[in-house]
């Protein structure tokens, strides 16, 4: 492989470094382009353009590859927890026992937020979508906890780190509790983490919350699942926010805005609403007729992914948890699972989705498991939130500690108004 390749324009040739990732793709820098060229490049949703350099994690779209700092994510989610991948996540290897006692330790003493932050809820209307409420409070944080805003200190970015990790589940849980109308419940720090943040979500006063282990072992998957996905829309928004030093709080709150769009975050609860309004299996023929029709404007929520031209290795994972939490749910038989299984069928064996690669993501799967769970669909952007801040915070420390970290300036191709002068109304 070189280590430079050549580009012309016109009479002139410049070189280019070619830098080498430890696998996949190698990048040619162009950091120095415009400086010696004249030029920028063109690159419509940056599908051909590596943003920044980082070792957090790892996708091969077309193999159905996904490693969180190299270990596969069918072993993590199979034999991990979500807080030992949070730690790994964020310093780069596995805890031992003791490194793990104290990081647990350490998120379980941060999980209640300042009690003044409840006042934020009231100022939203009841049944307020759950992550409009939490695009506000996470960013409130700021207000409460200056001590480890600033970016630069070590210490006081680990702390923000652990804060951010502990805290977005209480304030997820009591968005949610809001917006039924129901009491906030406090953290129980007996429990561990999934386990607090069900029993925050569905515990009430006048009633003991029972956790039933096979919800609580395929919400963990769900959250080792969607804890890091590399450069996606919502993490890119976090790395750009911070890149002018902001606070964290304000960074990851940037990071929720962007999640909570359909085609990302939102695509969860896209599939779940596209099953039901298709409503039987007999109607199925009607919307893969309409999915193939190219003048139609409707689309099957749930089927191929952006980066995965394959299956994507997250949906086998959720598809097994989605049928061993239907059982204990009582919902074994349940018509949108019917309706999703022989859509599933028709995706894997039909020529047109086949040639498309348009394979079921783990969307598909996991909108039906959250609902069969008690959630409501407004709260599956936020389940998705809660988990994927661990990967937020990740790649915002790893930010800070690049020597080449610079703020984020993209450039744009003008396609507007030469310089012109400005004319008076009354000539105009």
């Amino acid at each position: 492989m070189p280590d430079k390749c050549t580009l012309h324009i016109g009479d002139k040739k410049f070189d280019l470094p070619i830098r080498k990732g430890t696998v996949g793709p190698n990048v040619i820098d162009i950091t120095e382009l415009y400086k010696n060229t004249g030029y920028f490049t063109f690159d419509p949703g940056f599908t051909s353009t590596a943003s920044c350099k980082s070792d957090i994690c790892f996708i091969d779209g077309d193999k159905g590859i996904l490693l969180y700092r190299g270990y596969p994510i069918e072993q993590l989610a199979d034999k991990s927890n979500f807080i030992e991948t949070a730690y790994l996540l964020i310093k780069g290897e596995l805890p031992n026992r003791q490194q793990f006692q104290e990081f647990s330790g350490a998120i379980k003493n941060h999980t209640m937020v300042h009690e003044q932050i409840r006042s934020f809820y009231n100022g939203f209307r009841r049944g307020a979508h759950p992550m409009a409420i939490m695009l506000s409070v996470v960013g409130a944080l700021s207000a409460f906890y200056a001590d480890s805003a600033n970016v630069n200190d070590a210490n006081e970015r680990e702390i923000s780190q652990r804060r951010m990790i502990a805290k977005v589940p209480t304030l997820a849980a009591m968005a949610y509790k809001y917006s039924i109308g129901q009491p906030f419940v406090y953290p129980d720090n007996e429990l561990d983490y999934i386990e607090n943040f069900l029993n925050m979500c569905f515990s009430v006063p006048a009633f003991k919350y029972k956790i039933n282990q096979t919800i609580s072992h395929a919400l963990e998957k769900i959250f080792i699942l969607h804890a890091d996905h590399e450069q996606n829309a919502s993490t890119s928004t976090v790395r750009l926010s911070a890149s002018s030093a902001v606070n964290p709080f304000a960074s990851i709150s940037s990071g929720f805005s962007s999640l909570w769009g359909p085609l990302h975050g939102g695509a969860n609860e896209a599939a779940l609403k596209m099953l039901k309004t298709i409503g039987n299996v007999k109607n199925i023929p009607e919307f893969i007729k309409r999915a193939k029709d190219p003048k139609d404007n409707f689309r099957l929520m749930g089927f191929g992914h952006r980066v995965y031209k394959s299956y994507d290795p997250r949906a086998k994972i959720m598809q097994k948890a989605c049928h061993e939490v239907l059982e204990v749910s009582g919902k074994k038989n349940d018509d949108l699972l019917k309706i999703a299984l022989e859509l599933e069928k028709i995706a894997l064996n039909d020529d047109y989705f086949v040639s498309k690669k348009l394979y079921p993501n783990i969307d598909f799967y996991s909108g039906i498991t959250l609902n069969a769970m008690g959630f409501p669909t407004e709260m599956f952007a936020v389940l998705f939130a809660v988990a994927r801040t661990v990967g937020w915070i990740a790649h915002w420390g790893e930010m800070y500690s690049d020597p080449e970290n610079k703020l984020n300036r993209p450039r744009q191709l003008y396609i507007g108004k030469d310089k012109r002068d400005f004319i008076d109304i009354s000539k105009r």
